[in-house]
């Protein structure tokens, strides 16, 4: 996170813990108010990277899973990098800026997502570049969330995952409520202070717990490796283009979607504990004892109590019964619908 902007953070009441904003003082609080008013977090989990030159599209058209050079200047879209082994070492969102791509993926794998996206430079026309000193990363969400981005000067893209520019950066609709914003640094603090207007501050876990219900996988440094993208659904939320052509783990991912059965699936979850898991935490189902079964995504408190995560699970110990979590007979899931049909 840019640190002028951290500063600027903690001068509005911001707890700050490893460099990520925890809360805004109050934290049971802010969690209530995500779940029926309008917050305002600063994305402090997220990095963001820029590729740019001639060939940047085409390059990171070849390597991530989804189609880059048909992505429109007006839209954005998930993707992933896979080892060839077809597991997602990153996940990101990604959209055109002026004359290159910007990539917002997890603070834990910025450095090694530009370490392995080094390796396939060769003689491309392309610069990778670690950008967080320049954007700052901005969520806005809630019932009122379009209304307060339009009552602070801010467009409001129409279409999901739509783009819409404005003077100092971005607006992305990332759900019918809820947009993340890149800002320019030089402007971030005065919109933070405008928005703070319109919407209640909060903590980066919000933002998750968004993603959480919206089924929305994000890949960190614990789970790196772990997942082919089916796993974690990301084929569902636009993640995985099959029509696109060859890049690393391509043959494996397809291979999954067209030539059997996937047999781990991501699932949503409620688990009454006071203390969210971390992401990779295993678990466990009645048929399997002491063998995994699964590896929970992301976790974080929930309003009202206990805790909502993802979680990778065998299809199987997902229709056959309890599902716990660390050791068979942990603390057990309650599996909630997702907002999208998993077949």
């Amino acid at each position: 996170m840019n640190p002028a902007f951290q500063e600027h953070l903690v001068s509005r009441g911001a707890r700050i813990d490893g460099g990520r904003v925890a809360d805004f003082g109050a934290p049971d609080a802010e969690r209530e108010n995500a779940a029926s008013g309008t917050v305002l977090v600063p994305l402090s989990h997220l990095s963001v990277v820029r590729a740019g030159g001639p060939d940047a599209a085409t390059f990171l058209h070849n390597l991530v899973t989804n189609d880059v050079k048909g992505l429109a200047s007006g839209q954005a879209q998930y993707d992933g990098l896979c080892t060839p082994k077809g597991r997602m070492l990153a996940s990101f969102l990604l959209w055109r800026e002026a004359d290159g791509l910007l990539l917002a993926t997890a603070r834990d794998l910025k450095d090694a997502l530009l370490r392995r996206l080094a390796m396939y430079v060769l003689r491309s026309k392309v610069s990778l570049s670690d950008v967080d000193a320049q954007w700052v990363l901005l969520g806005l969400a809630g019932l009122d969330a379009e209304a307060a981005a339009a009552r602070c000067g801010l467009p409001a893209p129409r279409e999901p995952m739509g783009v819409a520019a404005f003077a100092d950066g971005m607006v992305i609709r990332v759900g019918d409520a809820r947009f993340q914003i890149a800002v320019r640094a030089p402007a971030a603090a005065a919109l933070w202070d405008a928005l703070c207007g319109v919407a209640r501050p909060g903590g980066e876990a919000l933002w998750r717990w968004f993603d959480i219900r919206a089924g929305i996988p994000l890949v960190v440094a614990a789970t790196s490796e772990e997942f082919v993208p089916q796993m974690v659904n990301f084929e569902l939320v636009g993640g995985v283009n099959f029509h696109k052509g060859c890049y690393p783990g391509q043959e494996v991912v397809a291979r999954s979607q067209y030539l059997g059965k996937i047999k781990r699936r991501m699932v949503l979850a409620h688990l009454d504990a006071a203390a969210a898991p971390t992401p990779g935490e295993h678990l466990y189902g009645v048929k399997l004892g002491d063998q995994s079964c699964g590896a929970v995504v992301d976790a974080v408190p929930a309003p009202g109590g206990g805790c909502d995560l993802l979680a990778v699970v065998q299809t199987s110990s997902a229709e056959s019964g309890a599902i716990r979590l660390g050791r068979p007979d942990g603390p057990e899931l309650r599996l909630q619908p997702l907002p999208y049909p998993v077949s």
